[in-house]
């Protein structure tokens, strides 16, 4: 389906309407997801509907006629306009396809922590991480368990109606996820609410993430779990410091150091870029506001005549 650039501006012009309405506070994060992920395709297509309006402009003075030098400059016009308009079409599509394919298309690493309700919010997690891992073989997607609270998906679901990708299939479910029910422990059949939290993050790739080692502080340490004796023998698990940031990962679950090691990376990558998207879409944020409140004091300052004084 081709891209509509009238549709994009009007849905990026409809979500900057609903940030803007006190009565979203609650959703603003995701608000500003879904601009900043269409940002860049507005700005272009803002460009493709101004060239749209000069070529219909031209277009006009050609089928009016009159002055053959004028028409011809006219002509000339039009042809320039669709060349730079074939441009703008390709460079849109271009920035859709590029982003599409770096985020939707990559693993996802999901991780899982319980909320709001007690020992009922561990089994409400719990129950969470299983629905997902039932989901992911229902879509023939392969999971693996990082930690006891993280999961990594990877491979392509099997129905060509869902996103090409795991994170792209679950980039939506980050959240708040709730349940109010009965436990099976409730004797007086009350009802409880329990909460969970889920992050989706990409499996970034190296290249998009620079990551240096001199920022990196290695910590090892034993670990028990599956692989046998040798997790208590030797310094397996692997702890991961990035000292300019200050986040900590963590990986225990392999047998061997070595693969802890590139999993601690890949779990600080994408956190590195989570940390790194949420300062643009807070920018992005600050920016808007600042333009808002310049809006409004313009409209807010009173309009004074001037006052002739008179000459001595």
């Amino acid at each position: 389906m081709p891209l509509d650039p009238h549709k994009l501006v009007s849905d990026y012009d409809s979500l900057l309407q609903k940030s803007a309405d006190p009565i979203n506070v609650q959703n603003l994060q995701e608000i500003g997801e879904k601009m900043a992920e269409i940002e860049d395709q507005v700005e272009i297509s803002r460009k493709i509907i101004a060239l749209e309006k000069e070529l219909i402009e031209t277009q006009t003075i050609v089928e009016a006629g009159g002055d053959f030098t004028m028409v011809e400059l006219a002509k000339n016009e039009i042809k320039a306009l669709n060349q730079k308009l074939h441009t703008l079409t390709e460079s849109l599509n271009t920035v859709v396809s590029a982003k599409d394919n770096w985020l939707d298309t990559r693993p996802a690493i999901i991780e899982f922590r319980p909320g709001a309700g007690g020992e009922e919010a561990k089994i409400w997690m719990d129950n969470l991480k299983r629905m997902y891992m039932r989901f992911a073989e229902l879509v023939t997607l392969k999971y693996q368990l990082l930690d006891e609270n993280t999961l990594l998906f990877t491979g392509k679901p099997n129905d060509p109606n869902l996103p090409q990708g795991p994170y792209g299939l679950f980039k939506w479910e980050s959240g708040i996820h709730r349940v109010q029910r009965i436990p099976a422990t409730e004797s007086q059949g009350r009802i409880h609410t329990s909460t969970a939290s889920i992050a989706v993050l990409p499996k970034v790739d190296p290249s998009k993430v620079v990551v240096r080692d001199e920022d990196l502080e290695w910590q090892f340490f034993r670990a028990g779990g599956h692989g046998g004796q040798n997790v208590n023998k030797v310094s397996t698990a692997v702890r991961l410091i990035h000292r300019p940031s200050g986040l900590v990962v963590v990986s225990s679950q392999e047998r061997y150091q070595e693969r802890n090691r590139e999993i601690a990376l890949d779990l600080l990558r994408s956190q590195l870029w989570e940390q790194e998207e949420s300062e643009r879409l807070s920018k992005i944020s600050q920016t808007r506001r600042k333009l808002e409140l310049t809006i409004i004091l313009k409209t807010a300052l009173p309009t004074t005549a001037p006052v002739s004084l008179p000459t001595t």
